[in-house]
């Protein structure tokens, strides 16, 4: 079972306080093992967090300040849980959160914790890349997974190990190694991230990178926001200020759009009001352009050049997103000349008593063409 794994594994699930790993803390664990024959145990425990437990919190998983107030606090079970986690692929949903909750857990109690983790939201997103979601509640549905204890630790953990077994019955032991191989080259989010990035749309938007004391330090854009957020973080980046703004960023947020200059308008309107520290670029980026398409005196539809700046919102007949106003005019008379389009009916001249200079070419169809006098 599960023979494209590199075995032995832990599938790894924790319920905790908040999402905040450097001041939440665990309330519980759920471990299923598999062991280097393919032979699978489970554990779990309830944690004492030392605190209290914020009421949504228990709704969400029903684990009360009751339920884990004689439970062992984490530096008692430090020890053994460290020995039971060494040296094994560390599987969670989500497994930059598990691990970074982990990791504080750990460096609390006074020990170090490493260990080599796989996302399954990341194998999700290989294999399935056609679905929009790749939640853990996504899966259950899609796979058909019979779900059991929904937001308790060994519950959710047993719904990641069905979705192995499950998804390498549908792809084949060859394409999960290949998928495998493939996610364990790319980089992974540091630890120290607070946001929880599951549900990171494959769609356009902007995104919000916060530093220490909620402290906003960068807005930008992306037609694909589960693409573009992570690749901050990758080590093929290696600018200074990349680095720099890599190591401040604490928490991300994020907001879909209706499409990629709708991200363009939003970024420059957040960017004008903040000013976050790290989008000095954007000055540069002020001449961004598109093309829309307006009725003239006689309802003939003309292209304009509408200046980014300019856009209150999203409107009809738009079209294109342009460095400058250069680049969308030169897009617009190729157009022009591949449909022998009159250079005065798309705004490329300015209209005279003669035909365009494409007509006098003969390279325009004869919109500009004189109306000859009514007899």
């Amino acid at each position: 079972m599960l023979k494209f794994l590199p075995l032995p594994a832990v599938i790894v699930d924790l319920e905790t306080t908040g999402g905040r790993a450097a001041w939440d803390r665990i309330t519980e664990i759920g471990i299923i093992e598999i062991a280097a024959d393919g032979s699978v145990s489970e554990w779990s425990t309830l944690v004492n967090p030392g605190c209290s437990i914020p009421a949504h919190i228990q709704w969400l998983t029903g684990i009360t300040n009751e339920m884990v107030a004689d439970a062992p606090r984490f530096e008692e079970l430090a020890a053994a849980l460290h020995e039971r986690l060494a040296g094994k692929l560390f599987i969670a949903h989500n497994a930059r959160f598990d691990y970074g909750f982990l990791r504080n857990e750990f460096g609390r109690a006074g020990q170090r914790f490493a260990a080599r983790p796989l996302c399954t939201v990341r194998l999700s997103r290989a294999l399935y890349p056609a679905s929009p979601r790749h939640n853990l509640d996504t899966l259950v549905e899609r796979h058909g997974i019979a779900m059991v204890d929904r937001h308790r630790a060994l519950g959710d953990a047993r719904a990641v190990f069905e979705f192995l077994r499950i998804a390498g019955a549908e792809q084949g032991e060859e394409r999960m190694a290949q998928a495998l191989a493939e996610l364990r080259k790319r980089p992974a989010l540091p630890p120290y991230l607070e946001s929880n990035l599951d549900d990171l749309p494959e769609t356009p938007g902007v995104y919000f990178f916060y530093g220490e004391e909620d402290v906003l330090l960068y807005v930008g854009k992306s037609k694909n926001l589960a693409a573009r957020v992570p690749s901050h973080f990758a080590s093929g980046d290696t600018s200074t200020k990349a680095v720099r703004m890599a190591q401040q960023v604490r928490r991300i947020d994020w907001e879909e759009t209706a499409g990629e200059l709708s991200a363009l308008l939003r970024e420059s309107r957040l960017v004008k009001e903040h000013q976050p520290l790290h989008n000095r670029r954007l000055r540069r980026e002020s001449r961004l352009c598109s093309l829309q398409l307006v009725e003239d005196a006689d309802g003939l539809l003309q292209p304009k050049v509408i200046h980014a700046a300019d856009i209150a919102a999203i409107q009809p007949r738009m079209f294109g997103l342009f460095s400058g106003p250069a680049a969308a005019k030169k897009l617009l008379r190729e157009i022009a000349a591949e449909h022998r389009l009159c250079l005065y009916a798309t705004d490329l001249e300015k209209r005279g008593s003669r035909p365009c200079s494409a007509r006098q070419l003969k390279r325009c169809n004869g919109h500009c063409d004189p109306v000859p006098p009514a007899s």
